[in-house]
């Protein structure tokens, strides 16, 4: 069976460290992309500059310049300049691929990935397990089972025309998966492809601030109050400050926060969030299911 082609679409600000490691890992791919397309969403480093050279030297690769958005809620300026990239494509390709600068893979990672899909025709949108360094080593991080990470993720191109357009918040790669197994589409993470990230979750504007974001984007996607109690217990055993859940929950909900408006997903959401289900959840982030 012939593995699809892909297209990579990378949005950047202020990345000058690490693209040049996502441009060595992409050159060294056993199969590398049609095209890379860079978009720079207002960067004031060096990145804009490097971004150009890449395409100089990479007939594969191209750029996008964006102008710097305003204020977004977090996670925002990431989906924006996701979708413009998308966006500027035109027809889409069989795999359209959201790969952040922060991260570097193996040379066979989308080999492996692609063979992935073209073994599983419903398969919608995938990736492989994140790893993050801690105390001196690189360690698996898994979610629940809708989970695909953000960082590093690929779609089949009726997938992400179904998910389009992306919601501009944090949650929004929960959010797509949610509604791509609403319509009979298969998320999954593949357990034995690894892939590094190398900006801890929050290391630009602290952790504290994620654990208020997951709060609220929890108020927003209309979590069980039972699930977040019980994810954040889960959670502050290896990080105290994941207590601030529930403070960014109840602050949203005080100041009456929009929710979520397409009920279906809300629902979907809610039911994989029983009481029944919790233990099976708390397996999948363990990654033992």
């Amino acid at each position: 069976m012939t593995s699809p082609a892909y297209t990579i679409v990378t949005p950047v600000r202020d990345e000058q460290a690490n693209l040049a490691a996502l441009e060595r890992c992409l050159a060294a791919q056993t199969r590398p992309p049609e095209l890379w397309l860079i978009v720079d969403n207002g960067s004031r480093d060096g990145t804009l500059e490097m971004a150009r050279g890449i395409a100089r030297r990479r007939l594969w690769a191209r750029v996008l310049e964006l102008e710097p958005c305003g204020r977004a809620a977090r996670g925002g300026p990431v989906v924006r300049a996701f979708v413009a990239g998308v966006r500027a494509l035109g027809p889409l390709p069989e795999l359209v691929v959201k790969v952040d600068a922060d991260v570097t893979f193996d040379e066979d990672y989308f080999e492996r990935l692609l063979a992935v899909f073209a073994t599983e025709p419903r398969l919608g949108i995938a990736s492989g397990v994140c790893h993050e360094f801690e105390d001196g080593d690189w360690k698996p991080t898994f979610g629940t089972r809708a989970h695909v990470w953000g960082a590093m993720r690929a779609y089949r191109r009726e997938c992400l025309e179904l998910a389009m357009p992306l919601e501009e918040r944090e949650g929004w790669d929960e959010l797509d998966a949610l509604k791509a197994r609403l319509e009979g589409w298969r998320t999954r993470v593949v357990v034995d492809l690894p892939f590094y990230h190398h900006r801890r979750l929050g290391q630009r504007d602290g952790r504290s601030r994620v654990w208020l974001a997951q709060g609220e984007t929890a108020h927003y996607m209309g979590y069980r109050i039972s699930y977040l109690l019980a994810r954040t217990v889960y959670r502050i055993v290896r990080e105290p400050q994941a207590g601030l859940m529930v403070v960014g929950w109840a602050a949203a909900a005080l100041r009456r926060d929009p929710c979520l408006p397409d009920r279906r997903v809300r629902a979907y959401l809610r039911e994989q969030q029983r009481i029944r289900h919790l233990r099976l959840r708390a397996r999948e982030t363990r990654g033992t299911v």
